[in-house]
């Protein structure tokens, strides 16, 4: 008998190791097969050690923000240093315990598994690296299944020879996509909580962390509480690993998620049209500064980047201040079109309102796609009547409605628009850039694409000619009569008599009054004594790049031209004549930090020191007794004291309002010593406006977003926005003290100042 059975466990202890033996000869087969490329092309030595992974480019600000990315993926890699420890204990605590005692693959965990379904995932760290790095999707057919886990197996234990335990974790997170455009740990730390990685709270790293099972399914925007529960299952393990305390777990379980959502799209965050014009300018780039292999740099996937000039805390007042100053006027606006049979336009007839509409609807996006795809006209206006559902603007925020795609058109021609720029003259740094009042529903940037009339806002440039050339004096008189430039002169067709806007001629005025009231006539006789081409000389090499017709009606601003240029010129101004053309970009580098291109001004010298300082004198004029004296505590009328605005400005400004034909287009251009900025605000068409010019001037429309801009920037110290008067030159050979207004009218507020 115990013969027999001696016999019997000698069968079976043969049965075992023979099975055993089998089994090791399968698995060797199997890594064997897979190593030799049986189950498809391994990743190469190159591949391994230079993974091929989507970086996003970042838009880092002069003050080291980042305010905005290009990418196919919204990914920003970080360094292991720069993840907060409590996020590496969550992650390994729950995704791979024995993580810094294997090699790759965790034998023990995945011999659990094979013996006891259900008790957990085998897969590591380093596996679940490898399988998003170069295995893909996993297949549903079972033999490409085991074929995908053997390639898992092989270049996982291949990654852990070529990198350490704390890169494969760093290498891990930066590639997982934790959804919502969160590629990456880094911008998963701050589109769900608006902070760096290092920075995020234990609670916090769990969440994420809790998320890498499944994002799609572990979605905090679309399932709270499932994401919730999950990020208390990581809270546990960390427990379990001896990574928190029991009293932590408990605290930390209570809490609520706490997200502070912040998206990353590029209609969403800070500078959304400058980046969008910052992209125009990098595909021109890309183009003529390619890679050492001659291949060109992707802006979306190569890593750039790419510092610019903007300042992020300038930024953000830019458009805090257009927000809320264009809130209040557009309710104003709406206000007034209530009686307006033709809301929103004025001084048209309804064949020109049927042409507005039309072309809007030809301009639209959907109206490109429809007829990309072959749609006829009919079955367009067809769709373009018929009611759906979308997402308007408000100024209380978007709207959830259904309308019809023609109905909404209309909807957005009652929105006034502005823009608004600042520029450090003496840089030609480009601080602020604000394109219009929503990147999502409005794309037109009123900054660089758009060319509205400027009206009054160029008379400078007259006075600056006449000073420079005729070296004229602030205090030089001229009679405040009609004046005519007669036909053919200067190649005009008719004779040009430009009227004053408020009809009121007589005496003699000096230059610096005759600017400050933006007076037509005295604008007539100065381009007549310097002629209309030496204007256009002056402007161009002030900055200002689209062709101008040297004919006299540019005295009073009849010129469209962009926000841009005309921020640029009077940029010229402040920095004693000398101009120094715009700059958005500073340097570029690759993602290794290797410098690509560090970029320089060019500057010009357009106008003496002294010409540039009386220019600046006149302008202080415009807010010290013209239209920009609302920027002052108050102003008389009519011998009485007008008051009402709350800016209170006290030191030097040099300004200058300007208002086009039926208040179409508001200016405002406003400097200090250091700092030029410009606002424009008007409606998409031009018969778009208010009906008169108390609302309608420049001074009601763009000056607030100026004013309400500057006091932001004054109020942050760290900035030091100058609040000093202008340099001035020594050996000042220019009379600029003029004799004193009798008492009675200073402070008097100008008539509006029009170009017509």
């Amino acid at each position: 008998m115990a013969k027999k059975e001696t016999l019997n466990f000698k069968k079976y202890l043969i049965w075992f190791w023979g099975i055993a033996a089998v089994g090791f000869l399968i698995i060797f087969l199997l890594f064997f097969t897979t190593s030799k490329g049986g189950f498809g092309a391994l990743p190469t030595f190159e591949e391994l050690e230079n993974p091929q992974t989507n970086l996003a480019t970042e838009v880092i600000s002069a003050d080291g923000v980042t305010i905005g990315k290009y990418a196919k993926e919204n990914r920003t890699p970080v360094k292991f240093k720069e993840l907060p420890e409590n996020l590496i204990n969550a992650l390994v605590a729950t995704e791979d315990e024995r993580f810094y005692d294997h090699t790759g693959i965790d034998f023990k965990g995945l011999g659990r598994a094979i013996l006891k379904p259900g008790s957990g995932g085998a897969s590591t760290i380093t596996q679940q690296l490898a399988k998003m790095l170069f295995t893909g999707k996993p297949s549903r057919n079972i033999f490409k299944r085991i074929g995908q886990k053997m390639k898992e197996y092989v270049v996982a234990t291949k990654l852990e020879t070529q990198y350490t335990k704390q890169e494969i974790i760093a290498m891990y997170l930066n590639k997982y996509d934790f959804l919502n455009q969160a590629v990456g740990i880094r911008s998963a730390a701050r589109i769900y909580f608006g902070k760096e990685p290092k920075d995020l709270a234990i609670e916090e790293s769990a969440m994420l962390v809790g998320m890498l099972k499944n994002s799609s399914y572990f979605n905090p925007l679309r399932r709270e509480e499932k994401v919730k529960q999950r990020r208390n299952v990581v809270l546990l393990q960390m427990t379990k690993n001896n990574f928190i305390t029991e009293g932590d777990k408990i605290n930390l379980q209570q809490l609520p998620l706490t997200l502070n959502y912040k998206p990353e799209s590029h209609s969403d965050g800070s500078a959304t049209y400058f980046r969008t014009h910052l992209q125009k300018m990098m595909r021109i780039w890309v183009q003529n500064n390619p890679k050492p292999n001659g291949e060109e740099y992707d802006i979306f996937s190569d890593g750039l980047k790419i510092y610019v000039t903007i300042d992020s805390r300038m930024q953000q007042y830019a458009e805090e201040s257009v927000k809320e100053h264009m809130a209040n006027l557009q309710s104003a606006f709406f206000k007034e079109q209530k009686r307006n049979r033709i809301a929103p336009f004025y001084d048209i007839e309804k064949s020109q309102i049927r042409g507005i509409y039309r072309r809007a609807k030809k301009n639209s996006e959907r109206y490109k796609r429809l007829k990309k795809v072959g749609k006829s006209s009919k079955e367009i206006d067809e769709i373009f009547k018929k009611k759906t559902a979308m997402k308007i603007f408000s100024w209380k925020g978007d709207i959830d409605t259904i309308m019809s795609p023609i109905d909404s058109i209309r909807y957005y021609k009652h929105f006034l628009r502005s823009g608004l720029l600042s520029i450090e003259p003496q840089t030609g740094h480009i601080k602020a850039w604000v394109g219009g009042i929503d990147n999502k529903h409005f794309k037109y940037d009123a900054v660089a694409q758009q060319k509205r009339q400027v009206g009054s806002t160029f008379k400078p440039f007259v006075y600056a000619t006449a000073i420079n050339q005729l070296r004229m004096s602030p205090c030089d008189k001229l009679p405040n009569t009609p004046y005519t430039i007669p036909q053919g002169k200067y190649g005009i067709p008719e004779d040009w008599s430009p009227k004053n806007s408020n009809d009121k001629y007589g005496g003699m005025l000096t230059l610096k009054d005759a600017l400050a009231g933006s007076v037509n006539t005295m604008s007539a006789r100065l381009i007549d004594k310097v002629a209309p081409v030496n204007v256009v000389r002056l402007a161009e090499a002030a900055g200002i790049k689209t062709k101008i017709q040297a004919n006299p009606s540019i005295a009073l601003g009849a010129v469209d031209l962009s926000l841009l240029e005309m921020v640029s010129a009077y940029s010229t101004f402040a920095n004693k004549g000398l101009r120094v053309s715009p700059m958005i970009i500073t340097r570029i580098e690759d993602k290794n930090g290797t410098v690509l291109k560090d970029f320089i001004p060019e500057m010009q010298e357009v106008l003496s020191e002294e010409s540039a300082y009386v220019i600046l004198d006149l302008l202080k004029g415009v807010t010290e007794s013209g239209s920009g004296i609302r920027l002052r505590s108050n102003w008389t009328s009519g011998g009485k004291v007008v008051t009402g605005f709350p800016y209170k400005f006290e030191n030097p400004i040099a300004g200058k309002t300007g208002t086009t034909q039926n208040q179409s287009d508001g200016w405002f251009m406003g400097i200090v010593p250091n700092l030029a900025t410009g606002v424009w605000t008007g409606g998409e068409d031009r018969a778009t406006h208010f009906a008169g010019i108390t609302k309608g001037q420049g001074a009601t429309m763009s000056l607030p977003s100026w004013a309400l801009f500057m006091k932001k920037c004054y109020a942050d110290k760290t900035l030091n926005i100058s609040k000093e008067d202008f340099e001035k030159p020594e050996n000042l050979s220019i009379n600029i003290k003029c004799e004193e207004k009798p008492e009675e009218d200073k402070n008097e507020i100008p008539d509006e100042d029009t170009n017509f």
